[in-house]
């Protein structure tokens, strides 16, 4: 991570566009539409280890590859102010009270854009009643929920998930966030992310397929430019969460099925029947589009492949090399309508991009 200096933040960003036009321009990119980030507190996640120094546990950080020589923390400037907020009066209570500081080594904090909160704190020792006591009025005092997690045993006083709320096209969207899963950091760039992929997809009357759904996070507002959606996702957790989150938001176009990106591409192959397709036609529904965000590896072979029958492509990427490396084996067939950058991590090399993709 490099130094956290606002005023060097548009140059860096200017670099990152730079860096992402040169990846995408073998295929004749159009220049990227770029969506920049607040330049402090934008990151709604945060997670410390703690480092023991003059009888006290602080706040501890280690540079990449370095687990000696810690980095104490008072204040984290890219956390959100909730979590700026949160720190200094969690570490007075662990410190007054040893339920709750006694063998903690590392302390996890959720927030969102809504306001709400979670702090997940972990152990090397059990967890007893003293302890849930503890969690209790300090979950009152600091108005969140807290988690304790010791040797794979959990916990919870309050909920196990952070309520946040979305708007995407003036449409207000609620999003169950659970604890440990995964979910954007930037929520403020989340959105812009949201916004555009709602553009670029624009108004349908034919089907959607998405891959790698998460929680839901794209599913909600991208169902309602389209006449149904098929969705996938192999986090059980991440499941229930968009389930909830469909319910919820009185979204009712979408079939969820927990199965992988490659688990998927066989089913439309007809190489093998899943169980948990039970019921689900995939004969019935007319795909236009695929929407993807796969993890930082990008998708598969074979899950290119099978986008490349689509007549439109949404892609999300958060790493561009294997954006640009799945871009090369689907050229020849589709072409980039438009592309963007979203600045998820300022002050590092690392960058969200989204492009849309349409057959020749």
């Amino acid at each position: 991570m490099s130094a956290v200096n606002p005023a060097d933040y548009r140059r860096q960003l200017d670099e990152k566009t730079a860096r992402l036009a040169e990846l995408l321009a073998p295929f004749a990119a159009p220049a990227p539409q770029v969506f920049d980030s607040p330049r402090e507190h934008y990151r709604l996640r945060a997670e410390f280890r703690l480092w023991r120094e003059a009888g006290q546990q602080h706040y501890a950080m280690f540079a990449p590859g370095e687990k000696r020589v810690p980095i104490l923390i008072e204040q984290f400037p890219i956390a959100s102010e909730q979590v700026n907020a949160l720190m200094p009066r969690l570490k007075a209570a662990w410190q007054a009270d040893a339920a709750l500081g006694h063998k903690l080594f590392q302390v996890e904090f959720l927030t969102t854009l809504a306001g709400d909160g979670l702090v997940t704190l972990c152990y090397h020792r059990p967890l007893d009643a003293a302890w849930e006591q503890a969690a209790q009025q300090l979950a009152a005092e600091l108005g969140v929920s807290v988690i304790g997690r010791s040797k794979g045993k959990r916990l919870v006083v309050g909920r196990d998930y952070a309520v946040e709320t979305l708007e995407v096209a003036g449409r207000p969207f609620t999003y169950r966030q659970p604890e440990g899963a995964f979910t954007q950091p930037n929520g403020q760039v989340c959105g812009k992310m949201l916004n555009w992929a709602f553009e670029a997809l624009g108004e349908r009357d034919d089907d959607l397929l998405e891959l790698y759904c998460g929680n839901g996070n794209f599913t909600l507002p991208l169902a309602t430019r389209v006449r149904q959606v098929l969705a996938t996702e192999i986090s059980k957790t991440s499941v229930n969460a968009a389930l909830h989150n469909l319910a919820h938001n009185g979204v009712e176009n979408v079939t969820l099925v927990r199965l992988s990106a490659e688990e998927l591409t066989q089913a439309l192959n007809k190489v093998r029947p899943f169980r948990r397709l039970e019921g689900i036609d995939l004969d019935s529904y007319a795909f236009g589009t695929i929407f993807v965000d796969p993890p930082r590896a990008g998708m598969d072979p074979d899950t290119c492949e099978l986008a490349r029958r689509f007549e439109r492509i949404l892609y999300i990427s958060c790493n561009p090399e294997t954006l640009a490396a799945n871009i090369s084996q689907l050229h020849d067939t589709h072409r980039i309508e438009r592309c963007a950058l979203f600045d998820q991590f300022p002050y590092t090399h690392h960058m969200e991009a989204g492009v849309m993709l349409v057959r020749r």
